[in-house]
């Protein structure tokens, strides 16, 4: 048995029936919805048509909210139907990460993830889901797909069908027939702050709102100025004859091209500079006891000082990095959940005994080392040092987990991010030579780790840019990172001064040049982290 849906492009009418009957349906709040209808205008004015497009969870085979899922909020019913549990989010949004097709919101009321689930509760006592009750033309077919007697069994069989992203590899079981690119892709068209009766340009929860300007330059006021909406305010225009007020579909059409008119407000920045925060902490906490082991590897002596300031100064990192990801959850008091309740396909969940081992053994290293019990101490140092590995690259693993962002599956992240946890890790001993006396020898060879590391670090950027990445998101994001909204803090503040100034820095055989790297160190880092984290939550995933 296995559950989906057929969306018949042939008959939909645009009338958001199905969005409203799933609203009453579910108590769905304002500016979220389970099911909307898109809607594209192709062509230029006056050849223009429209197409609408029912929007929803897919119910994929291969769900990729139900691998990252933490706490197994999510899960796949025997029947197909990807269901959620209230009671067991945590509100982290990886689901909304992971999920290709944007149909995962927070829930405003509840505080936790919520989506279509095709009306199971319905299915359980016999029922269709409400959208397909309600549907006047009934362009929304459900069933069980295995029946092969179902409707939706024979549409399939008879019919030529498409769905959203195949290239994902979910799965999906929602099939369109007469589904049209322009619509189903959002690489096609651009989002807007606005659209036809919905003015609406914020998500709601949590969410934060990063909004450009619709494509062409039109925004709502000038809208509504070309409406005749401001009469009194002079022109600057010539006059014209036949100044007739055009309509909002004739001014988008004059723009030419497919346009959006009508879709769901966007959520904007799902995970912001809490987690880019902790991303930065972690690399810090992580880098510090790479460099102790590396010391220790290599014969060097770090006075015990030493090693107990820079070993409570990585634990101070580590516990707010603990604290920054609880404070990012939209549940926080279920923080536990993701150690007492974990669902191990996630990254999300080895990432979290990964720092708590990384804490315990960091603990035992400080104790031992404290109490001059070396052999003790030496074991630990040992064992976290692969703590500590894991600690560092294992966010790479959870962002490609999120395969909704394209940018995030790049191989090159976990290099990215175990070169920053050396870069910020050197940076922090350094920084201890301000109070404590640090041996020439050691701060000779963190000069070599810094010069070799932020020479690697700006060689993966060079590869990360220059090679070809397959898909039109991940172009996108990296066109928005050196040519559009995050360029000048990028050439700025990641490769003149976060990396550029440093070297420069490091070519001179001072002391005090030494002394000053890691400010520009970590400043650079600190916007890596949020440019990595961030630019890629701009590109519309509908």
């Amino acid at each position: 048995m296995k559950y989906g849906f057929v969306i018949d492009n042939r008959k939909c009418i645009g009338c958001h029936a199905c969005t409203v009957a799933c609203k009453s349906e579910h108590d769905v709040a304002v500016g979220v919805n389970r099911t909307w209808v898109k809607q594209v205008e192709k062509g230029s004015y006056p050849n223009t048509r429209r197409v609408f497009s029912v929007m929803r969870c897919n119910h994929c085979t291969d769900a990729p909210c139900v691998e990252i899922c933490p706490t197994q909020a999510l899960f796949i019913r025997e029947d197909g139907i990807v269901d959620f549990d209230n009671d067991r989010c945590i509100g982290c949004k990886s689901c909304m990460q992971a999920c290709p097709y944007d149909a995962l919101y927070i829930d405003p009321d509840t505080h936790t993830a919520a989506k279509c689930n095709y009306c199971a509760h319905r299915i359980d006592v016999g029922l269709e889901p409400a959208c397909v009750n309600v549907c006047p033309e009934h362009a929304i077919i459900s069933g069980d797909m295995d029946d092969k007697e179902s409707e939706i069994s024979e549409l399939l069989s008879r019919q030529q069908v498409t769905v959203r992203k195949p290239e994902k590899g979910t799965a999906p079981n929602v099939y369109y027939i007469n589904g049209d690119q322009d619509s189903l892709n959002p690489d096609q068209t651009e989002t807007s702050d606005s659209y036809m009766w919905n003015s609406q340009a914020r998500g709601v929860g949590h969410f934060s709102r990063y909004t450009e300007k619709l494509t062409g330059g039109v925004d709502l006021k000038s809208m509504v100025d070309q409406l005749g909406g401001n009469q009194n305010k002079p022109s600057r225009e010539p006059e014209e004859k036949n100044t007739a007020p055009k309509t909002i579909d004739v001014l988008l059409q004059q723009k030419g091209g497919n346009k959006r008119v009508y879709d769901a407000p966007d959520k904007g920045i799902l995970w912001g500079w809490e987690v880019a925060a902790y991303v930065m902490t972690k690399a810090i906490a992580a880098g510090i006891f790479i460099l102790l082991f590396l010391a220790n590897v290599m014969g060097i002596e770090i006075a015990k000082e030493t090693k107990l300031l820079t070993g409570v100064v990585s634990l101070l990192f580590l516990a707010l990095t603990g604290l920054l990801l609880i404070k990012d959850l939209d549940q926080p008091k279920r923080f536990l959940y993701v150690l007492l309740r974990p669902q191990w396909k996630s990254w999300l969940v080895k990432g979290a005994y990964f720092i708590t081992g990384f804490g315990a053994f960091s603990t035992l290293f400080l104790v031992a080392t404290f109490l001059d019990w070396s052999i003790i101490a030496s074991a630990a140092l040992w064992v976290n040092a692969l703590f500590a590995v894991m600690t560092a690259v294992y966010t790479a693993f959870l962002f490609a987990q999120a395969k909704g962002r394209d940018f995030w599956q790049s191989p090159t992240l976990a290099i990215h991010m175990f070169i920053h946890s050396l870069m910020a890790g050197a940076a922090i001993f350094v920084i201890s030579s301000f109070i404590m006396d640090v041996e020439l020898d050691w701060l000779s060879i963190l000069k070599r780790v810094l010069l070799i590391s932020v020479i690697v670090n700006l060689l993966t950027m060079l590869i990360e840019f220059s090679m070809t990445h397959p898909t039109v998101a991940s172009k996108r994001t990296i066109e928005s990172i050196i040519k559009g909204k995050y360029r000048l803090p990028f050439l700025l503040y990641v490769i003149v001064l976060g990396n550029i100034v440093p070297l420069l820095f490091l070519s001179i055989n001072s002391i005090t040049a030494l002394l000053i790297v890691p400010f520009f160190i970590l400043l650079g880092l600190w916007f890596t982290e949020k440019i990595w984290v961030e630019a890629p939550q701009n590109i519309p995933l509908s």
